[in-house]
């Protein structure tokens, strides 16, 4: 018992219980704040071009109204401490007007030797400017740039020569900004989405979870199914598959509980139906050697049918086992074998309903002879017992017909009634055992029984649709293939 709890534990299914970090949820979170950064980021890098271009414009701007001011005094030099606290104030290293006949220095103070950088402000392209920034973001902070633009409307150009230092700082407080507001936004935004899937998509994939775990651990209660969600999407349709599951394999697990018992039932039945089929075996025997007319008359039939109870009785168990024997074919002429489901089925002459053999005396169909006696009284049983609660509106008789022809090496027996026909519901699950029954109290095997021994002879049985009323079954079946040395040696002989 011990070693049973064991393996029962260590096959057990994995519990839904996990970190919030590797659930679902915790991933769905991270994601969403990754991807908001990232299109934050596709957001920045023009940004902030354009936010270097816009400063240097600005800067520009400024600096050209002091220069107009000045450059309209004519033949006037700023003094030096002037030009000093211009440059001071426009944090710039010198300041020039240029024309196209002349141009003017506005200011200029420790001008330096060289300059590291010019840039157009009317003239750039968007990867250029995009280039320019990040160099500027990532390696300026110390180098001499000259800028320079249009002064208005004029054609007079603005030059300035200044250090990228102001430029890099402001454009650090910006990226400063904006990467403090993306991680706001991705926080918000993935909060309102994780509260959106976690309402719409976590915790119904939560309720399944739970669902299939504590029906898996007792599935035969009912309490354990899960309610049918309501809806259209996705998850409700699966909700709504998954209930179905759950109840039809609740009624799969009460039908083998079923079959469990019926078996052992049917074991015990068969351990005494043995010994005392046994017994009339004997005593039948002993009856044929009576001489009496009308004894020898049946005798020959009680014999015949204590012999296949007998055999039914060997055979009950491997069909416990859902497997029939394998089939001893040899040729059987057909035609006696339907005389004999005929006599056992011992219609009543006072019923009204009539057994027609309209098979030929040469139709011979290569089969286990008890086998197909089982398939053929099966079918005609349930024709007698459809046809004895049934009288056709139309005046018609009450019959049950029995033919076959063969077509090469295939024989198609019909069995025909002009009984009520299979219900829709019986139509169904026909060739299901416990399911396929057309009438109240049924059980379905004679059809599953007549199926499994059809298709272990490699034949076919199916229900044929017909213009009048009544049902009408079709069952073919193929001649064993001959092996080529057979055929050789029996050429031969």
């Amino acid at each position: 018992m011990v070693e049973e709890v064991r393996q029962d534990n260590a096959t057990a299914p994995p519990r839904a219980a996990v970190g919030f970090l590797r659930g679902l949820s915790g991933k769905m979170l991270l994601l969403t704040v990754a991807f908001v950064m990232l299109a934050e980021v596709l957001i920045f890098v023009p940004s902030v071009a354009n936010m270097r271009i816009r400063w240097l414009e600005d800067r520009l701007n400024t600096v050209a109204a002091a220069a107009v001011v000045v450059d309209g005094l004519q033949n006037i030099e700023l003094p030096r401490a002037v030009q000093r606290e211009t440059l001071m104030a426009t944090g710039t290293k010198a300041i020039v007007i240029r024309r196209k006949d002349a141009s003017r220095m506005i200011a200029t103070v420790d001008m330096p030797p060289q300059v590291d950088g010019e840039y157009d402000i009317a003239s750039f392209t968007a990867l250029g400017a995009v280039r320019d920034a990040f160099d500027t973001l990532l390696f300026g902070g110390h180098r001499i740039m000259r800028v320079y633009g249009p002064l208005g409307e004029s054609d007079a150009t603005i030059e300035l020569v200044m250090k990228d230092a102001g430029l890099r700082k402001a454009m650090l407080v910006y990226s400063r900004n904006v990467f403090l507001l993306s991680i706001v936004i991705s926080l918000i935004t993935a909060a309102l989405i994780f509260l959106a899937i976690n309402r719409m998509l976590i915790l119904p994939i939560r309720r399944l979870t739970t669902s299939m775990q504590e029906f898996s651990d007792e599935p035969s209660n009912p309490e354990r199914m899960l309610v049918s969600p309501e809806g259209r999407d996705e998850l409700a349709v699966a909700g709504q598959h998954l209930a179905s599951m759950q109840r039809e394999l609740q009624r799969t697990l009460k039908q083998q509980k079923s079959l469990a018992e019926l078996g052992l039932a049917v074991s015990k039945i068969n351990h005494d139906m043995r010994n005392i089929l046994s017994s009339a075996q004997l005593i039948s025997d002993r009856l044929a050697a009576v001489d009496d007319p009308v004894v020898k008359r049946f005798a020959p039939t009680l014999l015949r049918t204590i012999d296949r109870a007998v055999g039914y009785t060997h055979e009950v168990l491997s069909y416990g086992r859902t497997a029939e024997a394998e089939p001893r074919r040899r040729f059987v002429a057909l035609r006696p074998l339907v005389d004999d489901v005929s006599e056992l089925l011992a219609i009543d002459g006072q019923s009204g309903i009539e057994f027609e053999n309209q098979v030929r005396d040469d139709v011979v169909v290569d089969a286990d002879s008890e086998q197909l006696f089982r398939v053929i009284h099966n079918i005609c049983r349930n024709a007698v017992e459809a046809l004895a609660n049934h009288q056709p509106e139309d005046g018609r008789g009450r019959a049950i017909r029995v033919s076959a022809v063969r077509t090469g090496g295939v024989v198609t027996i019909s069995i025909d009634d002009t009984g009520p026909g299979m219900p829709a519901k019986a139509r169904e699950n026909l060739f299901a055992a416990f399911r396929g029954s057309a009438r109240s109290g049924g059980t379905g095997l004679g059809l599953a029984i007549a199926r499994e021994l059809v298709l272990a002879h490699g034949g076919t049985i199916a229900l044929v649709e017909k213009p009048t009323p009544g049902t009408l079954f079709r069952i073919e079946l193929p001649d064993r293939p001959v092996r080529l040395d057979a055929f050789r040696a029996k050429g031969r002989s």
